[in-house]
């Protein structure tokens, strides 16, 4: 039986079919032609753009060596000012970098002063002298005075003996010495050495390099590609001070077979394979990602709040470990989060005497017994040894299933608290002390008042006991020479409560802030003035008292009562600052010493036409047991005083009248022991 012919429908649709599957697998095949050609092209241009950049890379290399020389040269210039000296570093330099090949040292007329040659070339100028390449160097330093740096002669060709030659290139340096010009120094290059010692050695494995002129001229050639396989070509400009030069790099290109770039297609299949799954993972994704984002952002705010806390937070396990701490807790121990945490007892804050103490109250902590939760204070200590107040409080950490897992602390700095209750309590004290030295101002107006009737009643019974013993006119009769002494006893009595008198006036006017009478006074006068009271006391204490003036010493503008209360209280204390039965001087005697003199004396008139000033000294020097730091910067304080009996208020009463006239009242330590006090007065015009 003869078979049946198919029908033209089954035909056209089996046609069609394969048609169908030759498309498609035509596609498949272009797909992976085309995918295996965009492969190849870009793995060429890839590694093209790779080379590109590594013949950069030694561009860049060539030219921050180059620098580095000429800041070597500089330092050599510089560490060696003579041509003497300047021979041997030179030569070192010369064995360190073989691209030199010569270092000249010539100068401003470009003169040769010094040259050292390289030892690994050592007939280079044998052939031809070096007076033929002075183009270049001439051509190098025109262009480094015009640069007022380092610059570059154009490459040359240089013979040799053996019929071959090298490539070379001048670089001139100009150097000064105080701001002046001193000279050049030039540097002779090797282009084959350049290409040797200035570039990265791993970096040129497998690859050729060479130094050649814009129209392909080869100039220095370092290494080359051998072999047949296709080579990649990469060209950097060099680009120096007066010269450019050209690298070109070259790198062999593996020629890589089809199965990695089918591989790539495999690997797309494998991708629109897996994109069902990304599909069914993307809803499960995006819920996870909700969820983290959720967390993301709580976790955040909490660390915000605690970053920005100016209070510290520490967690401790219940082994005591340090398991968390904020900035504000690392800032307060000056220590950071990564050498806290982790960390136990003792803890690193703790000071050395108080470790003992805290360690016990820890341990009552961690066994259980929890302290008060109102908190308590203590002291930390800083690597600095800084130590600071601290408030701690703490509270047991709980976990969610309700266990105790540590300890969490608060922790509140209290200096700043600190700081202001002891302002608080500085204030006090001033206010305190304005208030005694009103009481003082009040008793000094209220004894003032009351003194000034019986001073002016001894002042005159001693006149009226003068008058009595003063002879009768006419009277041819001498004087007794006790009446004589009797006489001169009343005048002191009357001079003194004078002066008294004098003395409480000036108080007054003093403390009412009123204008004091100043007169032009001698100092022979105020020492005079106080003589004869100082004089029974270093009597009676048994110091010598030395007086010197200085011949040439002008008088003083000044209040003349206030100014010998000054200097009696001064003297006063050197006396008591000398304890009896003491020798304070070399020679075994006790001495107190007041010198005058002149401080600084002008002649003529200053710069504007004025007369400058004159000033006096007046210094009281004993030899007794000093002033201790403490005391001395106390030692102006009102109310402060060494001494049961005192008040504290003399020398700073004695500061505020020498700066009422214009002076100044310091002390220093005398020699070889005992203080100066020291004050100046203005000289009378």
């Amino acid at each position: 039986m003869r078979p049946q012919p198919r029908s033209p429908w089954r035909q056209r649709l089996r046609s069609r079919r394969w048609r169908l599957w030759a498309a498609l697998i035509l596609l498949v095949v272009s797909l992976l032609a085309v995918l295996v050609f965009l492969a190849a092209e870009y793995e060429e241009a890839r590694d093209q753009t790779a080379l590109e950049q590594d013949a950069a890379t030694v561009s860049n290399d060539i030219r921050s060596n180059l620098l580095r020389n000429v800041q070597t040269l500089q330092t050599l210039y510089s560490v060696t000012p003579t041509v003497d000296s300047w021979s041997t570093p030179a030569a070192d330099l010369l064995a360190q970098h073989r691209e030199l090949v010569r270092l000249e040292w010539r100068d401003t007329g470009r003169r040769l002063l010094a040259h050292r040659d390289s030892l690994y070339i050592p007939d280079l100028f044998s052939y031809l002298d070096r007076a033929q390449a002075l183009p270049e160097v001439n051509l190098a330093c025109d262009n480094a005075v015009r640069q007022s740096g380092p610059a570059y002669s154009s490459s040359y060709f240089w013979p040799l003996r053996n019929g071959k030659g090298i490539e070379m290139m001048e670089m001139c340096l100009p150097v000064t010495r105080a701001g002046t010009p001193a000279g050049f120094l030039v540097a002779t290059y090797s282009l084959p050495g350049m290409l040797a010692e200035l570039t990265n050695k791993d970096l040129l494995r497998g690859r050729g390099l060479a130094f050649n002129e814009a129209d392909g001229t080869r100039l220095a050639l370092h290494s080359s590609v051998t072999g047949s396989r296709r080579t990649l070509t990469a060209r950097a400009v060099l680009d120096l001070p007066g010269h450019t030069l050209l690298l070109q790099l070259q790198s062999p290109r593996l020629v890589r077979g089809l199965f990695p770039n089918v591989l790539t297609a495999v690997v797309g299949a494998l991708s629109l394979a897996l994109l069902s799954v990304l599909l069914l993972l993307g809803r499960d994704i995006r819920r996870r990602q909700r969820a983290e984002l959720d967390v993301a952002e709580a976790l955040a705010f909490r660390k915000a709040m605690e970053d920005s806390l100016v209070t510290g937070l520490r967690a401790r396990d219940m082994q005591g470990r340090i398991t968390y701490v904020n900035p504000a807790f690392c800032e307060m121990v000056g220590l950071s989060a990564e050498q806290l945490v982790g960390s136990g007892l003792p803890a690193p804050w703790w000071p050395p005497e108080l470790v003992d103490e805290y360690q016990q109250r820890q341990m009552v902590r961690l066994a259980g017994q929890i302290l008060p939760r109102e908190g308590y204070e203590s002291v930390f200590q800083r690597p600095d040894g800084t130590r600071f107040p601290v408030l701690i409080i703490e509270a047991p950490l709980i976990d969610a299933q309700g266990q105790q897992t540590g300890f969490m602390s608060a922790i509140l700095d209290l200096t700043e608290q600190r700081r202001v209750e002891e302002l608080n309590r500085a204030s006090l004290e001033r206010l305190q002390a304005t208030a005694r030295l009103a009481t003082v101002g009040e008793m000094a107006s209220l004894l003032s008042h009351e003194l000034n009737q019986p001073l002016a009643a001894i002042a005159s019974y001693a006149s009226g006991t003068l008058n009595l013993l003063e002879p009768p006119q006419g009277a041819e009769a001498a004087v007794a020479p006790v009446q004589a002494e009797l006489a001169q006893a009343m005048r002191r009595i009357g001079e003194q409560a004078d002066r008294a008198g004098r003395v409480i006036k000036s108080v007054a006017d003093f403390v009412r802030r009123r204008e004091q009478a100043r007169e032009v006074v001698t100092p022979q006068s105020l020492i005079d003035a106080i003589q004869p009271l100082l004089g029974l006391q270093v009597k009676k204490q048994g110091i010598r008292l030395q007086i010197h003036i200085a011949p040439d010493c002008p008088a003083v503008l000044c209040d003349r009562t206030m100014v010998e209360q000054v200097l009696l209280n001064l003297a006063r204390n050197g006396v008591q600052a000398m304890p009896p039965g003491e020798p304070t001087t070399h020679s075994g005697l006790r001495l107190l010493r007041l010198e005058v003199g002149p401080l600084r004396l002008h002649s003529g008139q200053g710069p504007g036409g004025q007369a400058q000033k004159t000033w006096v000294s007046f210094s009281v020097t004993d030899h007794g047991t000093g002033l201790s730091p403490d005391v001395a910067d106390k030692l102006f304080t009102p109310f402060f005083t060494t001494r049961a009996e005192g008040m504290g208020l003399g020398l700073s009463l004695c500061r505020t009248v020498i700066e009422q006239h214009g002076g100044a009242l310091t002390h220093e330590p005398a020699q070889p022991r005992g203080t100066v006090f020291r004050f100046t007065l203005p000289g009378a015009a």
